[in-house]
Order: C-alpha cells, then structure tokens, then sequence
C-alpha cells in the first residue's frame, strides 16, 4: 500500500508537470486580483458611505460654494460632490453663445451635467465588477481543467507503472482534485463580493440621483424639493 504521509499537497507539486503548475500560477493570480479588488472596492465604499453621512452639511451650508467646500472638493472618492460641482458649473456658467448647447434653456443645462457627473460616478463605482465576475465565473473552471489534466497524467502514469491497484488510483486522483477546491477557494469570495458590490453600488446611484434631483430644483428654482411622506 501508498504511505498516506508521502501524498499531499507538496507531493502534489513536486510531480506536477507544465501545464498543471501554469494553472496553478493562473489561479493564484486570480485570486490575488480578487483580493485586491474586494480590498479596493470595500475602501472606496466605505469613503462613499462616509461622504453620503456629510450630506447634511451641504444643505445647512449658506451658499452653494460653502456647500461644495463641506463636501471636500478634493476627494475623489466624494462622488456626490462632483455632482454638485458639475450641476453648479453649469448654472452659473452655462454655456458658449453660438454653440447647440446656448440654444437650450438653463434647466436642461443643469439636467445635462448631473446626468454626465451621475455617469461618470456610476462607472467609478462599476469599475473592478467585470473582472470579479470573470473570475468568479472562470475560477471553477480553470480548477477543473488542472484536475482532469492531473487525473489523466496520474492514470497514464499508473497504467505504465503497471501496478492498477485502488491505493495507487486513490491518491494521485485525491490529490488532482486538489486543484478543484482552489478553483472554488478563488470563486467564492469574488462571486460574494460581486453580489454584495452590486446590491451596494444600486443603494448609492439611488441616494445621488435623489440629491441630484433635489440639487436641480434648487439650482433652477432656489428651494430644495420637500421631501414626501
């Protein structure tokens, strides 16, 4: 019988040709990717969060300048107050004579630059998305590749060894499916994090469209909508 202590993961490896340590490079790649990426995206939606508690210090600010200032003008990750820049540069600067954009009224003027800002902010909260979609539908896959590569390359080996026994099948193919579990060790958390970054990023478009709307009328009419109860 196999001695049980000789097989493992380190056995694993040291028999591995190529093909099967590239996949294992390709999913340790991956998952670093993953993991960055979750880490990213977790530090930005934690500013955003904390910028969206700051909101009120717009409102309760004299001017439109004094509101943009509370909001720190200089934060990136502020994406409400690069709504409100925009939505302010257009009001009170408009636009060129002699350009299709002179030819429309000032609220469409305004209407025009929130939405442009509000893209913007959606595709800065999105960024990263793809990427842990791809992996954690490709993860899986990846791993099943280097365990059917493993499986077929121990079988070959055991066919020429000559010796077919279930002690000698059981642990080179135990040991291939090694590079199953990895493939899902790598999906899970970036299928997790996917779900938990889209849920997040529908909750934030939702509150800056609802200050965009509020920041409209106040630009074009000078009073916030009230809100309804």
């Amino acid at each position: 019988m196999s001695d049980p202590t000789a097989l493992g993961l380190v056995h694993f490896w040291s028999q591995a040709d190529l093909v099967m340590r590239l996949t294992a490079y390709i999913l340790l790649a991956m998952s670093i990717a993953s993991w960055f990426l979750i880490l990213w995206k977790t530090w930005a939606w934690l500013r955003v969060r904390r910028a969206s508690r700051e909101l009120d210090k717009f409102w309760a600010a004299a001017s439109v300048d004094a509101a943009i200032a509370n909001l720190k003008p200089h934060d990136r990750e502020n994406i409400f107050v690069h709504v409100a820049i925009g939505g302010a540069g257009a009001s009170s600067h408009g636009a060129a004579e002699g350009t299709l954009a002179s030819q429309t009224d000032r609220s469409e003027l305004i209407t025009r630059a929130l939405r442009q800002r509000i893209n913007e902010a959606a595709s800065r909260l999105e960024a990263g998305l793809t990427m842990l979609a791809s992996i954690g539908s490709t993860a899986p896959f990846v791993g099943l590749f280097g365990t059917v590569w493993g499986i077929y390359h121990a079988l070959i080996n055991i066919a020429a060894s000559g010796q077919i026994a279930i002690d000698k099948v059981a642990g080179p193919v135990g040991e291939a499916l090694i590079m199953t579990a990895f493939g899902l060790a790598v999906a899970i958390p970036a299928v997790l994090a996917y779900n938990a970054f889209t849920r997040v990023n529908r909750m934030v478009l939702g509150q800056l469209d609802g200050f965009a709307h509020d920041l409209h009328a106040y630009l074009t009419m000078g009073a916030r909508v009230p809100a309804e109860h």
